[in-house]
C-alpha cells in the first residue's frame, strides 16, 4: 500500500505533516536514491533517507500508531536529555515498536499530572495546535484568597506578559483555608499558564495536576511514574478530537469502562460554593 511521503514520515515519529513537508521541500529526504518531491507516494518496499540516514519502515499491520498515557510525578523534566542530569519523562517509557515518543505538550517540573506520547507526529501536532482548541483540565490548589470578581476576570480573559489568556472554565472543588482547590480548563498551552493566570490576581499556585488532556482521563489506578497504552476507544475518540482519520488499531489490554470525574467544570461558567 503506498501513502504520500510526508504522512509516512509523520507517522514515524519525526515530526508533524507540516514540518515533513518542509523537509521535503529543503531537500533533507530521498527516496531511493533521488531527491523526494512533496506529494509523492511511497510504499515500505522503498529505500528513504532523511538527513543521511535510512528510514527502516515496517509493514503498515505493523506500524500502527501507538499512544501511551503517562502519570507525571513531581520532579521529572519533558526534555529527552537534561544537562543537569534530572530524570526526565522519556527514561520510564517502554520502548515503542517503531518510531521514537513524541510528547504532546510539556508539563513543568513542578507539576504532576497526565501527560500523552505517541509514535504519531501528526497526531501530535493537532493535538497541540491552538486551533483545535483541546481542552486540558487541570486540578489546582491555590494558597490566597478568592472570590467571584476574580473567578470572572480568569474566565474573561487577562492581560499576560505575552498576550490575553483566560481559563474556558473554573470551579472550587472543595478544601478550605490552606488548602483550597479549583479545577480549570484551558484550550491552548502556553509555558505555566495555569500558574501564571492565578498569580496574575495575586494568587500562588501550591500544588498543580492536569487530569485531563482532550478525551483522555487521569485514572486514579495509574500511579505517579507509570504508563499504559490507550485502549481502542479511547483512541478513537482522541483521533476524532484531532479531526484526524481513526486508524485500525488492536486493543492492547480488554477495553473498560472510564468513568469521568463528577466534579468536570462546565464550560464557560465560573461559580463559587459559599459555605453557610
Amino acid at each position: 500500500m503506498e501513502e504520500r511521503l510526508q504522512k509516512v514520515l509523520a507517522k514515524a515519529g519525526l515530526g508533524s505533516r507540516r514540518q515533513m513537508e518542509d523537509w521535503i521541500r529543503e531537500g533533507r529526504v530521498e527516496v531511493d536514491g533521488k531527491r523526494a518531491e512533496l506529494g509523492q507516494k511511497v510504499s515500505d518496499r522503498q529505500r528513504i533517507v532523511v538527513d543521511g540516514r535510512r528510514l527502516h519502515l515496517k509493514p503498515a499491520d505493523a506500524s500502527a500508531p501507538e499512544v501511551l498515557v503517562y502519570h507525571k510525578p513531581l520532579g521529572e523534566v519533558c526534555s529527552r536529555d537534561d544537562p543537569e542530569g534530572r530524570p526526565t519523562v522519556f527514561h520510564k517509557l517502554p520502548r515503542p515498536r517503531q518510531g521514537r515518543w513524541i510528547s504532546v505538550g510539556r508539563l513543568d517540573i513542578n507539576t504532576s499530572g497526565l501527560l500523552l506520547f505517541t509514535t504519531d507526529g501528526e497526531l501530535a501536532h493537532r493535538l497541540m495546535h491552538p486551533s483545535r482548541e483541546i481542552e486540558r483540565e487541570y486540578a489546582v490548589r491555590l494558597l490566597g484568597h478568592v472570590d467571584m470578581p476574580m473567578l470572572e476576570r480568569l474566565v474573561d480573559g487577562v492581560e499576560l506578559e505575552d498576550g490575553k489568556a483566560h481559563f474556558a472554565a473554573v470551579e472550587e472543588s472543595g478544601g478550605t483555608g490552606a488548602n483550597r482547590w479549583f479545577h480549570v480548563i484551558l484550550k491552548e498551552g502556553r509555558n505555566r499558564e495555569v500558574r501564571r493566570l492565578w498569580e496574575s490576581q495575586g494568587v500562588t499556585v501550591s500544588r498543580l495536576t492536569r487530569v485531563r488532556y482532550g478525551p483522555i482521563i487521569l485514572e486514579r489506578k495509574l500511579r505517579k511514574g507509570e504508563s499504559r497504552p490507550l485502549h481502542a476507544a479511547e483512541m478513537k475518540a482522541l483521533y476524532q478530537a484531532a479531526g484526524l482519520d481513526v486508524p485500525v488499531i488492536v486493543a492492547p489490554v480488554p477495553e473498560k469502562h472510564v468513568r469521568r470525574p463528577s466534579h468536570r467544570p462546565k464550560q464557560h461558567e465560573a461559580r463559587k460554593r459559599h459555605r453557610r
